[in-house]
């Protein structure tokens, strides 16, 4: 029994452990700059994995692009200088929220254009279904 709450115990501290080296530790000169590159890195999307935030994603490219942030923090550039510079090298699909422009319409657009597309097709095939009482005919034919 001790044995087994051994292991479990292990199993558990390993666990936790896996998360800390999740993200790179980065020296940061004090917490709001950190919460500052953390809302940064969150509104930016990891080119590699593309379904993970660039704060949460562990790719190495993640890490590479986290450490280009942080340098270029440092060096006192504004969150809208880095995006700036993230969008020129690697277009506006880093954003998760992009801009719109032409090339963000559907983006933009295409849900709900696809939602109300969908929501008549539905009630035109709903109200040709439903026919009025009046309008069906009693067949001639045997009577139960």
């Amino acid at each position: 029994m001790k044995r087994l709450l051994a292991i479990a115990i292990l199993a558990f501290a390993l666990t936790l452990s896996t998360a800390a080296f999740a993200i790179d530790p980065l020296p940061f000169q004090n917490t709001a700059q950190r919460d500052r590159f953390q809302h940064l890195t969150r509104e930016l999307r990891c080119m590699v994995c593309q379904d993970e935030s660039l704060l949460a994603s562990n790719a190495d490219f993640a890490k590479q692009l986290r450490r280009q942030i942080f340098d270029m923090m440092q060096q006192g550039k504004s969150d809208q200088e880095i995006k700036d510079w993230l969008v020129a090298r690697y277009s506006t699909f880093i954003l998760y929220d992009p801009p719109l422009a032409p090339s963000t319409i559907a983006l933009w657009f295409g849900t709900p254009a696809i939602l109300l597309a969908g929501g008549i097709v539905v009630a035109v095939v709903l109200r040709r279904r439903a026919r009025p009482a009046h309008a069906i005919a009693e067949e001639p034919g045997e009577d139960w």
